[in-house]
């Protein structure tokens, strides 16, 4: 008996193999996210009956060799009785059917699972597109948009950083705020001042659910006449790689750095009060290379730095201590 399901086993096992023929072999998994890798019918259903005859029969020979010597064992001596071996073996095969329905119960749960991410992931990207396509539109458009994309963002976890990086877009657009230019469009710095708000309210709690810290942020190239980080905690690389701080005031105050990268290579300043008051750098890289100041104000008082700061030149700022 031993050496028979022994020689099922590696029966078995030789399926996995290249030289099984093609019927025999695992389907190529299906490219869908959730599809489980399922094998072809006409090859489970066989080795199913060929396994499930193996087991029986294995059952049966182990029930009645059990009972044949607990008869032996009896004085006078009694013969095995054929329908209790029969009786055994059924219950036996009963107990592993109900197991095996519950693991197929499972597997079917896991089904329905798939199909419903498969949905709420449909529903994310048309939330996703409508969002986007909202941003084109109107002032008060754009502001729905705006925490349309922010929600989605929220709920959608894995294309978080997708969002994030729509709404840094948005604010690498060309932006003229002076109403007399052509370029002028109304309402649009209350739209970028949002986007801000936003980002800045995402980044106050680095262990909330809905947290941004972590995400990382290119503002490359963006006009800043305003806005608000402060408390904002970075862990993620923020980009303001040539951006301009024409006027209004930007603030920092009180934001936290923390092993982030930041990089204001090539920014200018022309005008914007930039406040960094109580801002900790905490084993971040600051890079300055290249960055112009040529007025307004960059203010670092009471700012601690335990980081690398590159390319920090002579420009109009306050350090406090």
């Amino acid at each position: 008996m031993a050496r028979f399901v022994q020689d099922l086993f590696l029966t078995v096992t030789k399926l996995h193999h290249s030289d099984v023929p093609l019927p025999l072999r695992r389907r190529p998994a299906p490219r869908g996210r959730y599809t489980p890798n399922l094998w072809s019918v006409w090859s489970v259903a066989p080795l199913v009956l060929v396994v499930v005859g193996a087991l029986s029969f294995a059952i049966y020979c182990g029930v009645h060799t059990v009972l044949a010597n607990a008869a032996a064992k009896q004085k006078p001596h009694q013969a095995v009785d054929i329908n209790d071996v029969i009786k055994t073996t059924v219950t036996i095969l009963t107990l592993i059917g109900a197991v095996l329905a519950g693991i197929y119960s499972y597997r079917k749960q896991l089904l329905a699972e798939g199909d419903a991410h498969r949905a709420d992931a449909n529903q994310l990207a048309d939330r996703y597109t409508k969002a986007v396509e909202q941003l084109g539109y109107g002032a008060a458009v754009r502001l729905a948009g705006v925490y349309a994309l922010a929600r989605l963002a929220d709920d959608w976890q894995e294309q978080r950083q997708v969002c994030i990086d729509v709404l840094c877009a948005y604010l690498r657009m060309p932006y003229e705020p002076d109403p007399a230019t052509s370029g002028h469009r109304e309402g649009e710095r209350e739209v970028r001042l949002t986007i801000i708000r936003v980002i800045r309210d995402h980044l106050q709690k680095p262990d909330a659910p809905v947290s941004w810290c972590a995400n990382s942020f290119d503002f490359t190239g963006a006009k800043f006449d305003g806005g608000d980080f402060s408390r904002g905690y970075f862990q993620g690389a923020v980009t303001f790689s040539g951006a301009t701080f024409t006027s209004g005031e930007v603030s920092f105050d009180h934001a936290t750095f923390d092993g982030a990268r930041v990089l204001f290579n090539g920014a200018t300043f022309s005008g914007a009060r930039v406040l960094f008051n109580g801002a900790a750098f905490s084993g971040a890289r600051v890079f300055f290379n290249g960055a112009t100041f040529t007025s307004g104000e960059v203010s670092f008082d009471y700012a601690t730095f335990d980081s690398t700061v590159v390319g920090w030149g002579p420009f109009p700022r306050r350090a406090g201590t």
